[in-house]
């Protein structure tokens, strides 16, 4: 039997002296031990077994200086560091399965990674940020990923070292300790990353909006007092809440506007400053919408929550700010727990101002301090008189000047009709028509008490001093639409030639310049106002409320105005009503469904736009309406038209532009009156073969952006966007104004070959294009009116080619260009949208009076206008722009230049919208340019 000593080393002079031995000379006793030790843990020895091999086991080594020293491990020791010493040797014997999983894990962790970037990436498209938790976590994965990187690099080398040394070499197996421990920590650190990484439910949040948003404004006349008034209580503690009060038109929301936006020109402790709208009929939830934009993210699940769910999600956001809450046209009271504002207090230090009509309101609203709007004083009254008036008319004669001062004090100080009046009595140069106008005003103001007894009357001079009945019929008309409703000048000129107003010229180019000519006369007398986009007038709503006031109480057009509008209806209003009706609106409410068969012998126009839960029409409801003329159901989901408006045979404006209807009746053959057709952006991807070219009396097409391109025909209907459309459109005589949505090079082709269609083209969509990667448009210098252009979704497309001066050649560089080429004189507004391969617009140059310019979605894009368009015989785009708009042009930044200087701010009215990130990085010509343009960027 072998005992400890027969195991033991020999002593003394039997071990041959090394003068020079080092702390690895040791290693193979601890590679022995690491091996029992490894072994124990794969057989089991038994405690008399590890006794018997460890009972006594010493070694002795000679020094340098020849000393000998023993070193002894007994059962003891070993007991005491049996699993710590096993949990070190795993680093060398799981080495290579911990390299096998490590390189296992990494992949894991790459591909939680690449999970977490995609829907960072997606919040991100949503204008979301980032959270720093994700951020930290991405950081600390990259950085992961080197560490681990290396550590893989390393065990190549020790296997390499393995290979060469022999795996017991001291050297190998301390490298190989040394890598198995690091192996495992790392192993340990991933997974903790790879749980922290599993645990995001929630990668990124809403990017809040600003605390602050400028409101547009006119400069104002005689409200600096009533101003000082209202901030030093806004500066009080008691005082929460305040209601601005007076008439309509005495310049309340002008006085707001200065409020909201002295918050930023002056260091202040609230936390958001909220501006809403709430109009004469208000809808909570449009207000809570307006409210959670600005405190949340208003988004379509935000939206489908009830009205107490979204006033609970309002209360909860705002209780934790200071708020100032600005709500501008408050006609009723408005119960702020159902809105979910927090009532202003001295608790929460918040603020809120409101502007009404009624001085009785203000005390139902509770507020803390009430604040009349008053008329302005006679000199300030005086001074805005004189500007609107002007000095020809005032000087025009010597007596003037006196009447004109009476004419002014009938205004009662009041801006609105201080400026309406002025406005009308500009063109008045003798005597007589300013003592008339002084007569009337007189007889008119002192018939109605309050609001109505004042404003109304003097408004309703400018409408009796419109020039004809014409004008006056066409003003009215426009009290048809909404509140804040911003009408297109160009359709509402269509529905008044439809309605027969402007009948006086035969030809439609004179009816059309007719239509301008009055809204013109209507923005001049400021009974319209005209929006910062020139295409479009409203109503300011007190001048609505007359024109409505008119129709309803007004001799003989009382009775013959329905105007329900933005009202909530459900269903539509007793037909009874209906009878003896001229015009109907009941645009923008919740009506479902329109059953029935009313009878109608008089109505002329019925507006159902914007009734967006509007589906259907039940076959018979147009039965007994002779005589209408306008029909308008857009912005509806309408799928189809019913069978009998064949019995519309009077109707010549029809409007199912947005709604969902797929397919055009063939029924629509009778309606031979039919002057005006808009299906613009509707689903219509079906037309029966015949259909448009039989409608003779066609003036105005509208098929911009409208159907489905990849339909087949079926059924002897014709797929929309084809060759028999083309040749359909070009056989109406009297077709005029025609926008139009191409999907092909070969329908692209053949429109351009009809100098017709060319002529008569206003707008023009191409779309898909499949298979073309270079496109010319010299051929569209033909379309003299072309106002809009839209390139949508040509993927393969790479290049837009121009042949200029009629030579046929094609433009390579730009410095030989003739200066006074204006290809695109009227082109106005440009979209290109999902244009992958583009790389730059140069083409753009050839357009002068571009207004309105949006990019979005084209991953090649590099520049705006290309290298060497500025030596193009001094070309200088962009000098009309009103609105640029770029988004999703990842290769813009490689230019960081855009050909912008502070000629082409078009006097402050340019609005920028884009990335911060894409802002930041423009390069500009020089600081005045960048001064120029700062306060018009937006960004998305």
């Amino acid at each position: 039997m072998k005992t400890a000593e027969n195991l033991a080393l020999p002593r003394g002079p039997c071990v041959p002296h090394h003068p020079r031995l080092g702390a690895h000379d040791l290693f193979p006793l601890f590679l022995l031990i690491t091996f029992l030790i490894s072994a124990n843990k794969r057989h089991s020895f038994s405690a008399s077994n590890l006794s018997f091999l460890f009972l006594t086991f010493s070694l002795e080594f000679s020094y340098i200086n020849g000393n000998v020293f023993s070193v002894s491990i007994s059962t003891n020791d070993i007991a005491g560091c049996c699993d710590c010493t096993a949990a070190r040797a795993n680093y060398i014997c799981k080495l290579a399965e911990n390299q096998v999983t490590l390189r296992t894990e990494l992949q894991k962790l790459r591909e939680l990674k690449n999970d977490v970037n995609r829907k960072v990436d997606v919040a991100e498209r949503q204008q979301m940020k980032r959270l720093d938790q994700v951020q930290g976590w991405l950081s600390r994965v990259e950085a992961m990923e080197i560490e681990v990187r290396q550590l893989i690099e390393d065990g190549a080398e020790t296997v390499e070292e393995k290979r060469l040394r022999g795996c017991c070499h001291p050297k190998h197996c301390i490298s190989s300790y040394t890598l198995g421990k690091k192996v495992a920590r790392k192993l340990q650190d991933m997974a903790t990353l790879m749980s922290e990484g599993r645990n995001f439910e929630v990668v990124a949040d809403i990017v809040p909006p600003a605390p602050v948003e400028e409101i547009p404004g006119r400069p104002t006349v005689g409200l600096e007092s009533t101003f000082d008034k209202v901030w030093r209580s806004l500066e009080e503690e008691h005082v929460g809440m305040i209601g601005l009060y007076g008439l309509g038109g005495v310049g309340k929301t002008t006085l707001l506007t200065q409020i909201n936006n002295y918050f930023l020109k002056t260091s202040h402790n609230f936390d958001v400053v909220i501006w809403v709208v709430v109009s004469r009929t208000p809808n909570l939830e449009r207000v809570q919408n307006e409210i959670w934009e600005k405190v949340g993210f208003c988004d379509d699940k935000w939206k489908s929550k009830s009205r107490h769910q979204k006033a609970k999600d309002i209360w909860k956001a705002l209780s934790k700010k200071r708020f100032v809450m600005l709500l501008d046209d408050l006609w009723e009271q408005m119960d702020l727990l159902e809105v979910g504002i927090p009532p202003p207090d001295q608790q929460n230090k918040s603020k809120l101002i409101f502007t009404t009509r009624s001085q009785d309101l203000c005390g139902q609203m509770g507020a803390h301090k009430k604040i009349q709007v008053k008329s302005l004083t006679w000199k300030d009254s005086w001074d805005l008189f004189q500007k609107y008036v002007g000095t020809d008319a005032l000087n025009s004669d010597p007596e003037i000047s006196e009447l004109a001062e009476m004419v002014a004090k009938e205004c009662c100080g009041l801006p609105l009709a201080i400026i309406t009046i002025g406005r009308a009595m500009a063109s008045k140069v003798t005597p007589q028509d300013w003592k008339h106008a002084i007569r009337v005003l007189q007889t008119c103001a002192s018939n109605f008490p309050g609001m109505g007894h004042r404003v109304y009357p003097l408004l309703k001079y400018s409408y009796d001093s419109l020039p004809s009945k014409i004008v006056q019929s066409c003003f009215l008309y426009c009290s048809l639409f909404p509140e804040d409703f911003f009408m297109v000048k160009g359709l509402l000129i269509s529905q008044w030639i439809c309605e027969g107003f402007l009948d006086e010229f035969d030809d439609t180019d004179g009816a059309r310049n007719q239509g301008f000519n009055i809204i013109s006369t209507l923005v001049h007398a400021c009974l319209l106002e005209e929006s910062s986009n020139t295409r479009f007038v409203k109503f300011h709503d007190v001048v609505r409320d007359m024109a409505l006031w008119i129709t309803s109480e007004m001799g003989e057009m009382k009775g013959k105005f329905l105007v329900q509008t933005s009202a909530g209806l459900t269903q539509a209003p007793d037909f009874v009503k209906w009878t003896t009706t001229e015009r109907i609106s009941l645009m923008d409410n919740r009506i479902e469904k329109l059953t029935g068969s009313p009878t109608c012998p008089n109505l002329s126009t019925l507006l159902l736009d914007l009734n967006s839960d509007l589906q259907m029409i039940s076959n018979g409801f147009f039965q007994f309406m002779p005589n209408l003329r306008v029909l308008s159901l857009s912005n509806t989901k309408i799928v189809e038209l019913p069978s009998d408006i064949s019995n519309l045979v009077s109707l010549q404006y029809l409007d199912l532009s947005h709604t969902e209807i797929k397919k055009l009746p063939i029924e629509m053959k009778n309606l031979i009156q039919l002057k005006t057709l808009r299906l613009c952006s509707s689903k219509l991807s079906s037309i029966p073969r015949g259909l448009i070219s039989s409608l003779l009396m066609l003036q105005g097409v509208g098929m911009y952006n409208c159907g489905l391109y990849d339909q087949v025909a079926e059924g002897g209907v014709e797929s929309y966007g084809n060759e028999s459309l083309v040749e359909e459109l070009e056989s109406l005589k009297y077709l005029r104004d025609l926008t139009f949505t191409i999907a092909s090079a070969s329908v692209f082709k053949r429109f351009l070959s009809s100098r017709k269609l060319s002529s008569c083209t206003l707008g023009i969509c191409l779309k898909v294009f499949k298979g073309s990667s270079s496109l010319n448009l010299s051929s569209l210098e033909n379309m003299n009116r072309l106002y809009c252009l839209a390139m949508e979704d040509l993927d393969s497309l790479r290049e837009i080619k121009f042949d200029w001066a009629g030579k046929g050649k094609e433009t390579v560089g730009y410095s030989s260009l003739n200066p006074k080429v204006e290809c695109f004189h009227g082109l106005g507004e440009v979209a290109i949208n999902r244009c992958q391969m583009l790389k730059n617009l140069t083409w753009l140059i050839f357009a002068p009076n571009l207004q309105y310019l949006k990019i979005g979605q084209c991953d090649e894009m590099e520049e705006v206008i290309g290298k060497g368009a500025e030596d193009g015989g001094n070309l200088s785009p962009f000098t009309k722009l009103i609105r640029l708009e770029l988004n999703g042009l990842p290769q813009l930044k490689n230019l960081k230049k855009l050909p912008l200087n502070s000629n082409s701010a078009n006097q402050g009215r340019v609005v920028m919208v884009g990335k911060q990130e894409w802002w930041n990085e423009l390069e500009w010509e020089d600081e005045a340019t960048l001064t120029t343009f700062l306060p018009s960027f937006k960004a998305i």
